[in-house]
């Protein structure tokens, strides 16, 4: 029987107790990438629910020009 690749289930960073605010910009870059693009929840393993909460916050830290639209 061929061996499979399982790889360990990412765990939400905000199910574990670590709130996410718009004014965090360093935490924010966390969930953007090197073009300012919100990463998918498959990458950075976020629940559903708190993905819905870093896209609104990355968008308004956006809206207030903490955070670059594009680069």
């Amino acid at each position: 029987m061929a061996e499979f690749n399982r790889r360990k289930k990412k765990v939400c960073m905000m199910c574990a107790g670590h709130n996410l605010d718009y004014k965090d910009v360093e935490t924010l870059k966390k969930y953007t990438n090197e073009k300012g693009k919100i990463v998918p929840r498959r990458v950075t393993g976020t629940c559903a629910k708190h993905q819905r909460v870093v896209s609104q916050q990355v968008k308004r830290a956006r809206a207030i020009a903490l955070m670059p639209y594009a680069r």
